[in-house]
């Protein structure tokens, strides 16, 4: 049996998803199974740290996006462990040292339509001979895209697969983009 796991206590659950910062202000509690009582998302996360545990899912396996709605850590490969969650942790910063912002420019410069994150995604890995696995190449390609939607360069054109929290808190699952009309 496991001597630690680290579970967040609702003292409150916000109705609003703006209200979701204040829960490091007091809305939630942790508790691990060793009998340590943390007072906040901080002090959780050095616990879990200090005894091997994913800081992202707190060992927990699973990360709760919003209330209700939980999903596979994707810090840690579901797996709860620190060791696997650091071992992503250095293929995200490899794949931002490899996967530039001019090479993602240069594999979407001949889209003419809409293009989906995971055509630019096997493109871009297919370009740099990665094989499938190597890298964590989906969500590198997916921030670089955001970033050039967020200077202008690109626009979102896909309507969100789930709502979680409303209309402010969206889930996609391979979100269409294209070029700005120049």
């Amino acid at each position: 049996m496991e001597k630690h796991m680290i579970t967040a206590l609702w003292e409150e659950i916000p109705d609003d998803a703006d209200d979701i910062a204040l829960i490091n202000g007091g809305f939630r509690t942790y508790l691990c199974l060793c009998g340590t009582h943390l007072e906040d998302r901080t002090a959780a996360e050095l616990h879990a740290a200090e005894i091997d545990r994913c800081t992202a899912c707190l060992g927990a396996t699973t990360e709760e996006v919003v209330p209700g709605f939980s999903q596979e850590c994707t810090s840690c490969a579901g797996t709860g462990r620190r060791n696997v969650q650091l071992v992503w942790e250095l293929a995200c910063a490899e794949a931002e040292t490899m996967i530039t912002v001019d090479l993602v420019r240069q594999v979407i410069a001949p889209f003419t339509q809409p293009f989906r994150l995971s055509q630019v995604a096997d493109t871009v890995r297919d370009t740099l001979g990665l094989p499938v696995g190597r890298l964590p190449v989906g969500p590198r390609v997916r921030d670089v895209l955001r970033s050039l939607e967020a200077t202008g360069e690109l626009v979102l054109v896909s309507a969100p697969d789930e709502l979680l929290r409303g209309p402010t808190i969206v889930l996609y699952r391979d979100p269409y983009w294209q070029h700005t009309p120049r």
